[in-house]
């Protein structure tokens, strides 16, 4: 995982420090992780990874999208998704706020 999240960072052009920086997580660790001398980093570390690299944890992990989240989904859709998990908006609540969306759009017409 350490070699993923160094070629991900260096796909976004990110350094070291820039990449801590946005994750909020100490330099050393994440150096130590990248260069696998830290092989087992905690699950909050791997979703502040995949958050300042604008991935999902999946990819972080294995490599490679999750079809279900990544060929459907741009980043920035799925980080508003998740956005709106982390505030505790239910999938009723969301589903419902579409539907009220969509119900506005049709008025117009």
């Amino acid at each position: 995982m350490g070699q993923r999240i160094q070629q991900l960072r260096l796909d976004k052009g990110f350094s070291l420090s820039e990449l801590a920086d946005r994750a909020d997580v100490a330099k050393s660790y994440l150096s130590n992780v990248e260069r696998n001398i830290q092989s087992n980093p905690s699950i909050q570390f791997i979703e502040k990874i995949a958050d300042a690299l604008q991935v999902s944890i999946h990819a972080l992990l294995y490599g490679e999208p999750n079809d279900a989240e990544e060929s459907h989904l741009d980043s920035e859709w799925f980080r508003l998704v998740q956005e709106a998990m982390d505030s505790g908006i239910s999938k009723r609540e969301f589903k419902e706020f579409l539907d009220y969306q969509k119900w506005k759009l049709d008025q117009k017409d």
